[in-house]
């Protein structure tokens, strides 16, 4: 390594270099006072191999790695936004940048002044630049990365001489699992020369990174119960600092840092089902899960009191349902960016996200086929109307046709259409076939697996030539059509066995949409709400109706063999059938309820606990055939789990080995 420092470094910089160089040979007289930065220097030196006397440019990504790196953590930047905007707000007049970077210390999210652009260019303080600890030396997003905690890098405690006048501020933001996944750092060109003129910095970037987190917990467990806890009543419902997502029977399914940190205190290590055993919130505090889950109907300000049974600390909770859409405001997908009817398609589930990526791309892109397939009723016409209704011939028709529900001898005159005379028992005045009345917009062929090989080749020719031959016509019709077609069918077999032509499907597949089934979806919550608020849309109402959390549980737990088309069949049962304005469990069609069991309404319980009694017998046989699973016997009963929970409360029935 080298020793002596370049002589074009100025007096400051040179100053700098050879501190770093007296730390790496033993004399940290000159060392920084923070023990997080000689450990950093040190590593630069001896581990990462970096020489202090080559001050490094910055780096700044391509802009396709970029994208990569922005779309790896979408999610998190959809939540991340509003806190953003507001740290932003507060730190801009005082010269202040905002950079949020991912887990890999690839700035992300960038705020920052314009008329500073150049500057903060060359300083490395910009969307796409590489804050990496290995390769920008100690700084505050890296050696934040490194050590996960929230550090002040000021002037000269940067590595890189050619940092050495800037001040920069991060703290880590963790997914639920406790994990570092992003970096908030605010940065500024220039500072005072003290230290501790950066502490206000470092509680407000730890606010707002806390918010952010406890933001991104609350959007990813949406649809589960949420404990809400602090242990100052006045706080709990508008910035309740600990938050715990739970089963109905009370299992934590996961924290945020504080609710982890409670939790903590009661066994050595976390996530507990990494040792495959979870924790109940009984264990935590000292609680009956049926006080819990009737916080919000049982006591006037939604609050109660539970005692923490590692430390006896008193912490107030309040509980936070699943989320459920209003009917006035029908719900907004999470990606807002994406034209409207794309946006609708889905929320937050992957394979949906990269459909509506694509179709993005695509809806403009008119000379491209494209071929949606997937299973039944998975809908593949709605992904077609939202291609046509989001590009440019949104104006033109949008023709769908069902190959598979045209009779064989008719497909030809209903595609092609034909002229008057040309064969008997047609129109007087002959037919304009749909391949034709698609001009100028989109032709959906659905189900084209469907069709005839003898027609398969006309089809060909049609998207070949562009132009179509009506039955009995002297000339073809020239038309301008967009041709998306959809299967539920395996293609590449049909292919092999001559039951589909090859240059027909290469024709039609110039690209790919594959829609997931809905069992699959990580977004089936947002998908029963939309359908559910469609179909309440096409009715008329004095008091809309809404779904209660049993029924929406239960249509969760369904496996959905016909996809989106049976749940749609399924919830216009409901509200045929309902008797009030609230759709419960009840209401639903038996086989939604569950894959092996039909609903079987247990005799009535009585009210007064009793041991051991006739009546007890029912729920305690169903509790032990379904092993204690609470979930399970709700659905065999065709009520709730807080109810199955009351009516053990009641009847003095207890889990095995359960302290709760």
């Amino acid at each position: 390594m080298p020793t002596s420092v370049p002589a074009r470094l100025h007096a400051e910089q040179r100053q700098h270099i050879e501190h770093i160089f007296q730390l790496g040979e033993g004399m940290p007289q000159h060392a920084p006072a923070q023990p997080t930065i000689r450990r950093s220097w040190l590593r630069c030196l001896n581990e990462y191999r970096l020489d202090p006397t080559q001050p490094r440019p910055a780096r700044v990504v391509p802009q396709q790695t970029l994208i990569e790196h922005r779309e790896s953590v979408d999610e998190l930047l959809h939540v991340a936004r509003a806190g953003v905007e507001q740290l932003y707000t507060q730190v801009a007049q005082l010269g202040y940048v905002l950079l949020l970077t991912d887990h890999r210390g690839i700035t992300v999210e960038f705020r920052g002044d314009p008329h500073q652009d150049k500057q903060l260019r060359k300083a490395g303080l910009y969307l796409g630049a590489d804050w990496d600890e290995r390769f920008a030396g100690t700084c505050a997003v890296g050696t934040c990365l490194h050590d996960r905690q929230a550090i002040i890098c000021h002037r000269q405690e940067h590595f890189d001489a050619s940092h050495i006048s800037l001040t920069c501020t991060a703290a880590p933001i963790t997914d639920p699992d406790g994990e570092v996944m992003a970096v908030l750092d605010i940065s500024s060109l220039n500072s005072p020369t003290a230290h501790d003129s950066q502490n206000f910095s470092l509680s407000l970037v730890t606010l707002y990174a806390r918010m952010i987190e406890d933001a991104y917990f609350l959007q990813s467990y949406r649809d589960c119960l949420i404990v809400r806890l602090d242990t100052s009543r006045e706080f709990v419902h508008v910035n309740g600092r600990g938050l715990i997502a739970i089963e109905e029977d009370g299992q934590v399914i996961a924290a945020n840092a504080v609710g982890r940190e409670l939790i903590n205190r009661h066994q050595a290590r976390w996530p507990p089902w990494s040792a495959g055993y979870a924790p109940r919130l009984a264990e935590v505090f000292e609680c009956d899960i049926s006080d819990v889950l009737s916080i919000n109907s049982a006591t006037q300000d939604q609050l109660r009191a539970f005692r923490a049974r590692a430390d006896n600390t008193i912490h107030f909770i309040s509980l936070l349902e699943p989320r459920r859409g209003r009917q006035s405001q029908p719900i907004k997908p999470m990606n807002s960016t994406l034209p409207e009817p794309l946006a609708r398609l889905g929320d937050d589930d992957p394979a949906i996200r990269k459909v509506q990526k694509l179709a993005e791309r695509l809806r403009n892109e008119s000379r491209v086929n494209v071929l949606i397939s997937g299973e039944t009723g998975t809908g593949k016409e709605v992904v077609a109307r939202a291609l046509h209704d989001s590009g440019q011939r949104a104006q033109g028709p949008f023709v769908a046709v069902n190959c598979a529900a045209i009779p064989e001898a008719l497909i030809e005159s209903e595609l092609f259409g034909y002229e008057a005379g040309a064969f008997t028992g047609g129109r007087a005045k002959g037919m304009r076939g749909l391949i034709p009345q698609a001009s100028g917009g989109t032709l959906f062929l659905d189900e084209i697996g469907d069709m005839p090989l003898t027609l398969q080749t006309r089809l060909l020719r049609v998207l070949a030539e562009r132009e179509v031959m009506p039955l009995g016509a002297n000339a073809p019709v020239r038309i301008d059509i967009r041709v998306i077609t959809a299967t539920h069918r395996d293609i590449d077999a049909m292919i092999q066995s001559g039951d589909f032509r090859e240059d027909l499907y290469y024709r039609l597949n110039g690209a790919q949409l594959h829609l997931p089934a809905l069992r699959e979806r990580a977004d089936k919550h947002f998908v029963i709400r939309q359908v559910f608020d469609e179909l309440v849309a096409e009715r008329t109402y004095a008091t809309p109706p809404r779904l209660r959390a049993d029924a929406i549980s239960a249509l969760l737990a369904y496996a959905w063999p016909g996809n989106i088309r049976q749940l749609k069949n399924a919830l216009g049962f409901a509200l045929a059938t309902a008797d009030s304005d609230e759709i419960t469990v009840n209401d639903l069609p038996d086989q939604c309820l569950s894959q092996r069991i039909t609903r079987q309404m247990a005799p009535p319980i009585p009210a007064t606990p009793s041991t051991n009694t006739p009546q007890e017998e029912p729920l305690l046989g169903l509790l032990r055939e379904h092993h204690w699973n609470i979930s399970a016997v709700a659905r065999a009963l065709g009520i709730s789990r807080p109810t199955v929970y009351r009516r053990m409360q009641r009847l003095g029935i207890k889990p095995p080995n359960w302290s709760c």
